[in-house]
């Protein structure tokens, strides 16, 4: 280093800082006292006003130079607001009109910092975390004493209404998503109740083991024609309704004449766990445990035609006793081995033998509404859970075993394959007879 460093012309690092600077170091002397994050804000805010100014200059060129060529002017500062970390802040924005007199020009700067479709998202993601309406304002990062004071649009009332205009864009996204590239070897069906509300939704897997939110309709109950609605939805949304798939669900005889009126070749599957449920709650206390363990045998037996052989023992032997536990216990008995007839290797079929996945869903968006203590109409249920489902497809992760899902499909196919050569059979029979 030379010895006249700090003299030499030609060396720039010894330059005094210049006065704007120090009035902006001056300015920031407060947040500096509040920590790093409000000096960060206070200096952005800075920085964001300077890209204004340095966009001015570019659109109406340096300020106080004669340009007979200019095609823009200054026209002054004018009162505007930015968003910043869930707020609205004010601050003084430049203004520039066109030189032909036609009218005022956008600054690009400004248009990107006032946004507002991050408040939409802000509202959201805090209300689907449990934060109230009136304690949004907690939730929000700390920006500055200065800042804070002067910010707008977090109170109850504002909050509100980003959260329900956010909610109808999700609900709205996921009503119209394009099915037609989902490729699904799985659906699940099942309902949700939000007070007096009950929203029926449906959950798909795609052959790679991702898992879909697909789509949700209100109804009073799980009736035939709410699934037909739903189901005839994804449809014509894209969806195949002709390829062989697996449809878990949970036992509801409305659910599964929808699903056979719109899939062409649909193959039932019963979910275990509500079936054990079921024949558990028609027993007295003292024998629950000892049939669940033998249902759960049965249900991990080596094949199909054990399993059933197992359970239909039970079943004989609940006759005399527990006339309603046997009933149950029969009722789609078949339908719940479907799973284990498929010969779906066993880490699949943790998955697939209950509707577990779909509860999961369900159980985010139930979560998620906690703090709704009244539920006005339908419309409010249906967005708060589109918002939940929507959430929980961003924590959704590949279902477990799914390298073999590839083999399901195939044994899909061999399943509706059977049972169409049955069917054809069966009818060639009655017409010679």
């Amino acid at each position: 280093m030379r010895k006249n460093y700090q003299t030499d012309p030609m060396d720039t690092s010894g330059l005094a800082v210049p006065e704007t600077v120090n009035v902006a170091l001056a300015e920031l002397a407060q947040d500096m006292r509040e920590g790093l994050l409000a000096l960060a804000v206070g200096a952005g805010l800075q920085v964001m006003a300077s890209i204004m100014e340095a966009e001015v200059t570019a659109i109406a060129g340096p300020k106080g130079r004669h340009d007979p060529d200019r095609t823009a002017t200054r026209h002054g500062h004018g009162a505007g607001s930015v968003t910043l970390g869930g707020r609205r802040v004010p601050v003084d924005r430049p203004r520039v009109r066109a030189a032909d007199g036609s009218g005022e020009l956008p600054v690009p700067a400004y248009e990107l910092f006032s946004g507002t479709e991050v408040l939409g998202r802000m509202a959201m993601d805090r209300m689907l975390a449990g934060l109230s309406t009136r304690r949004y304002p907690v939730g929000l990062e700390p920006v500055g004493t200065r800042t804070e004071q002067t910010a707008t649009a977090t109170s109850k009332s504002a909050v509100s209404r980003r959260f329900v205009k956010a909610t109808e864009t999700a609900l709205a996204q996921l009503l119209a998503a394009d099915l037609s590239s989902l490729d699904l070897v799985a659906l699940m069906i099942d309902g949700v109740h939000f007070g007096e509300h009950l929203c029926v939704v449906a959950l798909g897997i795609g052959i790679d083991g991702t898992k879909h939110p697909l789509s949700l309709v209100e109804g009073s109950t799980e009736n035939t024609t709410v699934v037909r609605d739903l189901l005839v939805d994804l449809r014509e949304r894209g969806l195949d309704t002709t390829a062989p798939i697996l449809v878990v669900l949970d036992g509801a005889k409305a659910l599964r004449a929808a699903v056979r009126e719109v899939f062409d070749h649909p193959v039932i599957g019963r979910c275990q766990l509500h079936k054990i449920r079921n024949v558990r709650d028609k027993l007295p206390q003292k024998l629950r445990s000892v049939v669940v363990k033998r249902m759960r045998t049965a249900y991990h037996a080596e094949s199909a035609l054990a399993a059933q052989a197992q359970l239909e023992a039970l079943a004989a032997e609940l006759d005399r006793t527990h006339p309603g536990a046997a009933a149950s216990l029969r009722e789609g008995l078949e339908e719940t081995l479907t799973v284990l007839r498929l010969g779906v290797p066993p880490t699949l079929a943790r998955t697939l033998r209950s509707t577990n996945a779909i509860e999961s869903m369900i159980g985010i968006c139930r979560d998620h509404s906690t703090n709704v203590k009244r539920w006005r109409d339908g419309t409010m249920a249906l967005r708060w859970c589109a918002a939940g489902m929507v959430e929980a497809g961003t924590q959704f992760r590949r279902v477990n075993g799914h390298l073999h899902l590839k083999t399901l499909r195939a044994a899909l196919e061999r399943h509706v394959a059977t049972e169409t050569v049955g069917g054809t059979r069966h009818d060639e029979t009655v017409n010679a007879a």
